[in-house]
């Protein structure tokens, strides 16, 4: 397997599983959001308020593509939403890689967001919002999933655990 690729809704630890399983690895970390921010200069809140979701999914898309293709095996943090383009999905599971998706409960979620302000999608009612974003994305996720892990109730380290099994 070349690569590990971590999928699932906003606010359920994918870079903080990804960093630390990248060092139990000793494969290099790429988190979607941290290139996509470097390349840009900017924020993702920033992409979504100047250009558009749709230019952040373009940019989300040519990174997971970049990603993929790298030869070197890599622990890939995917955004959220990449799932929502067909094209993801048809990459994701032709590739080479481990697709694990990290799942959590909504109401977990929505605990889990309301600490952090720098998501662009939930402005307004971050709890609606995220239920049915989670209604969208949980079949598109499990159709990617080669694995799926439940982080509710459990560690980073347990979570982590459970991916590298």
């Amino acid at each position: 397997m070349s690569h590990l690729v971590l999928v699932g809704m906003m606010g359920v630890g994918k870079t903080t599983v990804g960093r630390i399983a990248s060092n139990r690895l000793g494969h290099p970390l790429i988190d979607s959001d941290v290139v996509i921010e470097e390349r840009t200069g900017r924020t993702v809140r920033e992409i979504f308020e100047t250009d558009g979701e749709p230019a952040f999914r373009a940019l989300e898309t040519e990174m997971l593509l970049e990603a993929l293709a790298s030869p070197e095996p890599s622990v890939i943090v995917a955004a959220g939403g990449v799932v929502l383009d067909p094209a993801n999905r048809r990459a994701l599971s032709a590739a080479d890689a481990r697709v694990v998706w990290l799942v959590a409960e909504p109401m977990t979620l929505a605990e889990r967001v309301e600490r952090g302000g720098h998501r662009p999608l939930l402005d307004g009612d971050p709890a609606a919002t995220l239920q049915r974003m989670w209604d969208e994305r949980q079949p598109l996720y499990r159709e990617v999933a080669d694995a799926v892990v439940s982080v509710d109730n459990r560690s980073p380290q347990e979570v982590v655990e459970a991916v590298l099994r």
